[in-house]
C-alpha cells in the first residue's frame, strides 16, 4: 500500500511491467520481458542501461511475478558478507518450502530474487561469489549496471545471465511520467509551457532526477507559473540536495550543447574538458552528443550521428583515457557541422498527426492481400510498383483517404539538406504532373 509520504519516485512506480514507461521494445507483445513474465520462469539477468530508466522497477516486478522474496543490495555500499548471509537465507527458504511441499501447498514460491544495484562495482573475485548460487536454484541474480557488462562483469557470471539493454527515456516518456505523477497527487505542477519543455530537457532521459526535482516544485507555495529561467535559478540552489555534482551535472551539459549548437568549437571542447576533470560519465556525454547530432544537425550532415557512435565504439574498445580522444573527435565533429533541426521538427509534427489520426486506415491500394477474401475487398488494387515507372515514381497517394496531403520535413538550404531540399521539389513537381 503506498502513502503519500513516500518518495514520488516511488509512490508512482508502475507495479507492472505492463505500465513501465519508454521501454516499449522489452514490453511488446514480442518483448523479451513480456515472453518471461508470462511464463513466470524468471531467468538471471543484467538490466544494463543509463540511471532512471526503469531497472529497479523491472527487477521488483519480475520479484512479484515469480512470487519471490525480494532482496536489493548495492554493490556500493555492501560487501561479500551481506551477500553472503542473503544467499544463505535464500537456501533456508528453499529447504524450508522444499519441506512444506512434501504435506501441503506453500504459501510462497520459496524463491529468492537478489538484486544488486550496480553490480559493476563488484570486482571479479566477489563476482564469482554469485555463481553456484545461480547455478543451483538457489537464487535469481537481477544485476543492474550503466556501464557496459562485457567489459565490467566477468565471462562466467555473463555466461549465465541474460543481458537485457534498457534505452535512454526520450522526451515523451519524461513527459507521460510527469503527467502520471500530476495524477497519483491530484495536482499540476507549477510550471509554464516552457518550463516544462526546460525540465524534461535537463532530466537528460533520467526519471529519478525528473522526479526528484517535481518533488521541489510540488513543495513550493507558489500560485505563479515558474518558467524555465526560473526553473533553472531553483534547481541551482537545490540541484546539490539530490545529485553530489550539482551544477556540474546540469549546467556544463547545458553549456556544452548550447556551445555545440552554436557552433563554437573551442567552447564546447572547453566544457568537454570541464566535464571530464569533474569525472563525468563518458556515456552521458555520448548519450548527448548522439541526441544533438539528430535533434540540431540532422540531416543536414547525416555522417554527424555516425561519428558519435564511431566514438561510441573507440571509447568501448580503448577505455579511459585513451577513449576520451574519441569524445573530443566527436565534438569537434559535431560543432563544426552544419546545423539543422528540421528531422526533429518533422518528428514532432508527425507523432502529433498520427496521434490525432490514429484510427485512419492507409489506402486499400498499398496494403497487401494475403487472402482472397482481402482482395475481393480491393485490397492491394491499383497499386503501382514505382521501380515500372519511367522515373521509379509514381506519384500515387500513401496518406488515409480522409487526410489531406500532409508536410512535417522542410529542408533547409544549409549541408547535405540542400540535397534533399531538390529532391524533394523534384518529386513535388512530378506528382502534379502525373495527377
Amino acid at each position: 500500500m503506498k502513502n503519500q509520504q513516500q518518495p514520488l519516485a516511488d509512490l508512482i512506480r508502475p507495479e507492472s511491467l505492463s505500465d513501465l514507461i519508454g521501454q516499449d521494445h522489452l514490453i511488446g507483445d514480442a518483448g523479451i520481458l513480456s515472453l518471461i513474465s508470462e511464463s513466470k520462469n524468471i531467468p538471471s539477468m543484467i538490466l544494463w542501461g543509463p540511471p532512471g530508466v526503469g531497472k529497479t522497477t523491472i527487477a521488483k516486478s519480475l520479484a512479484k511475478i515469480s512470487d519471490a522474496e525480494f532482496v536489493a543490495l548495492s554493490a556500493i555500499n555492501s560487501g561479500v558478507a551481506e551477500v553472503r548471509k542473503v544467499i544463505e537465507h535464500a537456501a533456508r527458504l528453499a529447504h524450508n518450502n522444499r519441506q512444506a511441499e512434501l504435506v501441503e501447498a506453500p504459501a510462497k514460491s520459496g524463491k529468492t530474487l537478489l538484486m544488486i544495484d550496480e553490480i559493476h562495482h563488484f570486482n571479479k573475485t566477489q563476482q564469482d561469489l554469485f555463481l553456484p548460487a545461480i547455478e543451483d536454484g538457489t537464487i535469481t541474480l537481477i544485476g543492474t549496471t550503466t556501464e557496459n557488462p562485457s567489459f565490467q562483469l566477468n565471462a562466467a557470471l555473463l555466461s549465465r545471465c541474460k543481458v537485457v539493454t534498457l534505452k535512454m527515456l526520450d522526451e515523451v516518456a519524461l513527459a507521460k511520467i510527469l503527467k502520471r505523477a500530476e495524477k497519483v497527487l491530484k495536482k499540476e505542477l507549477p510550471l509554464t509551457e516552457d518550463g516544462r519543455e526546460a525540465l524534461i530537457d535537463l532530466a537528460c532521459g533520467d526519471a529519478r532526477y525528473l522526479l526528484n526535482v517535481c518533488e521541489i516544485l510540488f513543495s513550493l507555495a507558489t500560485k505563479e507559473k515558474i518558467s524555465s529561467e526560473k526553473l533553472l535559478k531553483i534547481i541551482s540552489k537545490r540541484a546539490a540536495h539530490f545529485d553530489k555534482k550539482g551544477d556540474f551535472h546540469f549546467n556544463l551539459i547545458s553549456a556544452f550543447h548550447k556551445s555545440l549548437r552554436g557552433s563554437d568549437v573551442d567552447a564546447a571542447l572547453y566544457y568537454l574538458a570541464r566535464m571530464l576533470e569533474a569525472k563525468e560519465d563518458p556515456y552521458y556525454i555520448l548519450r548527448r552528443l548522439a541526441r544533438f547530432a539528430t535533434e540540431d544537425i540532422g540531416l543536414a550532415d547525416p555522417n554527424a550521428l555516425l561519428q558519435v557512435m564511431a566514438a561510441k565504439e573507440n571509447y568501448d574498445f580503448l577505455g579511459s583515457p585513451e577513449g576520451d580522444y574519441a569524445l573530443s573527435h566527436a565534438t569537434i565533429y559535431c560543432a563544426t557541422s552544419p546545423k539543422s533541426n528540421a528531422s526533429y521538427l518533422a518528428h514532432k509534427a508527425a507523432i502529433s498527426e498520427a496521434s490525432r489520426t490514429s484510427h485512419l486506415l492507409p489506402p486499400k491500394n498499398i496494403l497487401n492481400a494475403p487472402t482472397k477474401m482481402m482482395k475481393e475487398q480491393g485490397f492491394g488494387d491499383g497499386y503501382i510498383y514505382d521501380h515500372d515507372t519511367p522515373d521509379c515514381f509514381s506519384g500515387q497517394e500513401f496518406f488515409p483517404a480522409e487526410l489531406s496531403r500532409q508536410k512535417f520535413y522542410e529542408p533547409n538550404e544549409r549541408g547535405f539538406e540542400r540535397d534533399l531540399q531538390k529532391r524533394l521539389k523534384y518529386w513535388s513537381e512530378l506528382r502534379k504532373k502525373l495527377r
